[in-house]
């Protein structure tokens, strides 16, 4: 009988310390916040805004040709969010690669076979509005601009969540 409660006790003091670790240092927004605006090109010589996309659940992602983690979540990113719902008018799907121009973007683009755009993000304009280092990272933004959902790294738990997320916004 005493294990037990030991054990439990234990459990119940690990999960409230977990629930009270310190926010991601790097993280300079947090879900509730309005999205910072910013300026990006749509393609090479077209310019555009986050603000533009008013009325659109908008999926941002910062990710590097280079990254491990990137590279697992980009081929799912495809499957199971853009083609899914490229063809929705609410729906808007933001890829930038941090600290990389279309020199980079593009030929990733082509041999990975992705069919949705790639932006470069060189000298890490935007993502510094965002974070301060770790990719890829995630943002979920509702109609308003209001930041839904956030996600640091990769793991499967995680994109699943994302996903169902989308989903359930854009049902």
């Amino acid at each position: 009988m005493k294990k037990g409660l030991l054990t439990t006790l234990f459990l119940a003091a690990r999960l409230f310390a977990i629930a009270q670790a310190p926010a991601d240092p790097d993280l300079l927004v947090k879900v509730g916040d309005k999205a910072l605006n910013f300026s990006f090109y749509i393609d090479k010589t077209k310019q555009t805004s986050l603000d533009k996309y008013k009325g659109k659940i908008v999926m941002i992602n910062f990710f590097a040709t280079w990254c491990g983690p990137c590279r697992t979540e980009l081929p799912r990113v495809q499957a199971e969010i853009w083609d899914k719902y490229k063809d929705n008018p609410k729906f808007a799907l933001l890829i930038f690669g941090r600290d990389e121009d279309w020199d980079k973007v593009e030929p990733f683009k082509l041999q990975n076979k992705y069919t949705f755009a790639m932006l470069p993000d060189k000298g890490k304009k935007i993502y510094s509005l965002y974070a301060k280092q770790m990719i890829p990272r995630n943002f979920i933004l509702d109609e308003q601009g209001k930041i839904l959902y956030q996600s640091m790294g990769y793991s499967e738990r995680e994109f699943n969540d994302m996903a169902a997320l989308i989903a359930a916004k854009l049902k």
